[in-house]
């Protein structure tokens, strides 16, 4: 999902506001390091938005919601839950190098703006000016304060930051800055003059067109780039995205802070000024926004904080719900004059529903009729009026009252299928309801020329809330001719489809469960069994220290003197082989007794495993590599790291989050750190086959984030309060860890062990 820009939109309501929250950073990078141009959108003339709502993320997890982030300036009581005084100053110090590193690229963006004017200055009182000096002063209005402020400021955090101490103070640094916002709300009120007279000069001389279209901003200390260039237009938009991160970093400040700690009043005070003058701004910007965004009285602004939080809370499960289950499956229709149109599904059993439904209909006589203009314009009118007013909200497919599903793992053991009235090519998968999406989740081998196929296949499934399975029974086309247009797929052919409600009583039994469901006269005979979520948590050690699996990635790695351990190499290398084009790698799950069969090979280090491999199905390769990671003593991020990970995923400044994220990585043993790169890299490669695999790196978070992150019995205890928790709170995050790193460009082990002070980065 694309994250939405704030930048040059126009002036937006309230409820707006949190929906450009989604874009703290205003620059990306291009993987090398070198900062994209990016200023307010060309041809705008809206005056600049300024977010005044800095605590929503698409990364916030559940865990920093319960904290009060509010707009209302009162942060949470004490530390984030779960997390010791020593972690909290940790955290403050991360969130501090990471804003020192973005501030030393502000000042570096600042005096590029700063360079031409003395030179300009300089020429305006020749016989050949560029610019006058009331241009210059118009332009370059503010800037050479706002350097000096900002400089100043650096100056004293900098060696707190860099000589640090637990007992630290800068709170009033903060509350300096704060104090000096008048300058930015001159700066802010002349940017639309200063941009149309910048504009207005480049076009009516090609010298200072030249200057301000390729203007040289320094490099980081630690940067390899000692030059960028950059636009005036983009440097002269800095100093407005700068104030919302100042007070993003104030949230997450406060976050981390005792309240015991001197630094706590002062930088309330500052995250106070700062939200005020961001109130100012807007409600200047916007005088209709004042009614809604200044209710008078304490009480007003107490109810108006909880709505937001609200609004928020329900936002992010929302955009969750959409990141996991965006559909994926084509369906197009076409009508008789040659148009054609095209529905993404979730589901091949909703695709076979809509076909069905058409094809009753096309079956019908249904006669053509003729309507007046008064009927059309009222029929017209109506669809308007639906369209404009009637907003389908955004949620999961499950009623409120619904039970919550169930959390475990399912096994299924697909038997046999009989009642087809010719030999066919037959095989069956599997779909599981995630809240109301449907995902295929199993696919069993094709059986050959066969009207009683018999598979007896076990599967491993996971559920997450979980409350219907869905039997498809398909006819394997290997006729090349046959390729949808849609998708330059074959589509085989489906025979029938089943589905069953997943009764707690029934499946939550540890015997096995046979049942039978019917299809369009087929009936395939098939049994269950529930593993709950409790006991799938556990990691238990191997009590077998000479194998593979359970046991520590440091012994594995000595032993085999690898970096990587020698399971995950080959599974890797091939998955890229022959299954990186495979539709659900990953996700699907492969056959239960096949993944045994190679945990065992692998365990006993077999010199089979090679020949093994190549002979196995793609999914099970899959399926043990992803066991492999699940059944490891303590994940692969580690348990002493988890709460940080938690913490981190959760800041709200970009460049405070990447300084933490590096910074965890950087913590973890080499065997680990290595081993994750590598994962990390093959998962982006897979991604790139998904139009082909259907793959998204959001899916492969969302299957891989728990295995790797999800912690050890004991750490689970701490974090974990009951199924439901397990998914809107941990999981949620665990899968926005991972997805984080997927996203962000190419990480290197030796770049990243290199920056140790801090991972300085313009996000």
């Amino acid at each position: 999902m694309e994250p939405l820009s704030h930048r040059g939109l126009p002036r937006l309501s309230w409820i707006d506001t949190l929906y450009s929250n989604f874009s703290y950073g205003t620059d990306e990078y291009d993987g090398e390091g070198n900062e994209e141009q990016k200023g307010p959108p060309e041809g705008s003339e809206t005056m600049p938005y300024i977010d005044e709502s800095p605590t929503m993320s698409p990364q916030l997890s559940a865990r920093s919601q319960g904290g009060g982030d509010g707009v209302s300036p009162t942060p949470p009581e004490g530390l984030a839950p779960g997390v010791e005084a020593g972690k909290g100053l940790e955290m403050r110090k991360l969130v501090l190098s990471g804003f020192l590193a973005s501030e030393e690229i502000y000042i570096n963006q600042l005096e590029a703006l700063l360079l031409p004017m003395k030179p300009l200055k300089a020429t305006a009182t020749t016989s050949q000016p560029v610019l006058t000096i009331q241009q210059i002063e118009t332009i370059f209005y503010k800037i050479q304060d706002i350097y000096e402020i900002h400089k100043e400021f650096y100056d004293n955090l900098c060696p707190k930051v860099q000589q640090w101490d637990s007992q630290v103070t800068m709170g009033h640094l903060f509350q300096k800055l704060a104090s000096q916002l008048g300058v930015y709300k001159a700066f802010v009120d002349n940017y639309k003059v200063a941009l149309e007279t910048a504009e207005k000069c480049s076009q009516s001389n090609n010298q200072f067109q030249k200057i301000s279209e390729e203007l040289k901003v320094k490099g980081p200390k630690d940067s390899k780039d000692s030059h960028t260039s950059v636009t005036m237009e983009a440097l002269l938009y800095k100093p407005i995205d700068r104030v919302t991160r100042s007070t993003l970093v104030l949230h997450d400040l406060l976050k981390h802070t005792p309240v015991d700690h001197p630094d706590y009043p002062l930088l309330q005070d500052a995250l106070r000024i700062s939200q005020n003058f961001l109130s100012s701004i807007n409600e200047d910007i916007d005088p209709r926004r004042t009614a809604v965004t200044t209710p008078k009285g304490e009480k007003a602004n107490k109810g108006q904080s909880r709505a937001i939080e609200r609004l928020k809370k329900k936002m992010f499960e929302n955009e969750f719900l959409l990141l996991l289950n965006s559909p994926t499956i084509p369906f197009r229709i076409h009508n008789r004059n040659g148009k054609s149109y095209l529905f993404l599904l979730s589901s091949d059993y909703e695709r076979s529903e809509w076909r069905e439904a058409i094809q009753k209909l096309q079956k019908k006589d249904l006669q053509a009729f003729v309507l007046s203009s008064v009927e059309l314009q009222v029929l017209t009118g109506s669809c308007f009026k639906l369209r404009t007013v009637h907003n389908i909200p955004v949620t999961s497919n499950k009623d409120d009252d619904e039970s919550p599903g169930l959390y475990g793992f399912l096994h299924v053991i697909v038997h046999s299928a009989k009642g087809f009235k010719q030999s066919a090519n037959l095989y069956c998968t599997l779909e599981v309801d995630s809240f109301g999406y449907f995902v295929s989740k199993a696919k069993t081998r094709v059986f050959r020329d066969t009207a009683e196929p018999k598979w007896d296949e076990e599967f491993e499934i996971e559920l997450e809330g979980s409350q219907s399975l869905r039997i498809l029974c398909y006819e394997k086309c290997y006729d090349k001719t046959k390729v949808n247009k849609d998708n330059n797929e074959i589509v085989d052919k489906i025979m029938g489809k089943g589905q069953i409600q997943l009764d707690p009583q029934t499946v939550e039994t540890k015997n096995w469960h046979t049942d039978v469901i019917e299809m369009n006269g087929i009936k395939v005979e098939f049994s269950m069994k529930f593993t709950s979520r409790d006991m799938s948590l556990k990691r238990t050690p191997s009590k077998k220290q000479t194998g593979v699996f359970g046991v520590k990635i440091s012994v594995v790695t000595k032993r085999e003197r690898s970096k990587v351990p020698y399971i995950v190499r080959q599974c890797v290398e091939e998955v890229e082989k022959r299954g990186i084009e495979e539709v659900g790698i990953y996700r699907i799950s492969g056959v239960a007794t096949d993944i045994q069969a190679l945990k065992a090979v692998f365990d006993a280090n077999n010199k089979d495993i090679l020949l093994m491999l190549s002979d196995m199905d793609i999914n099970a390769i899959a399926g043990t590599l992803k066991l492999y990671f699940r059944e490891l003593p303590e994940p692969l991020l580690t348990d002493r790291l988890y709460p940080a990970f938690m913490e981190g995923i959760a800041l709200s400044d970009p460049a405070a989050k990447e300084n933490c994220m590096m910074h965890l990585l950087r913590s973890l043993p080499d065997p680990n750190l290595i081993t994750f790169l590598f994962l990390l890299e093959h998962l982006k490669r897979v991604a790139e086959k998904e139009p082909i695999n259907k793959m998204s790196l959001h899916n492969l978070a969302t299957v891989f984030g728990p295995t790797l992150l999800r912690p050890s019995e004991v750490e689970s205890k701490a974090h974990v309060t009951s199924a439901a928790d397990i998914w809107s709170h941990d999981v949620m995050a665990q899968v926005q860890v991972l997805l984080y790193y997927l996203q962000h460009p190419p990480i290197s082990f030796a770049e990243l062990k290199r920056n140790t002070l801090y991972f300085s980065t313009d996000v």
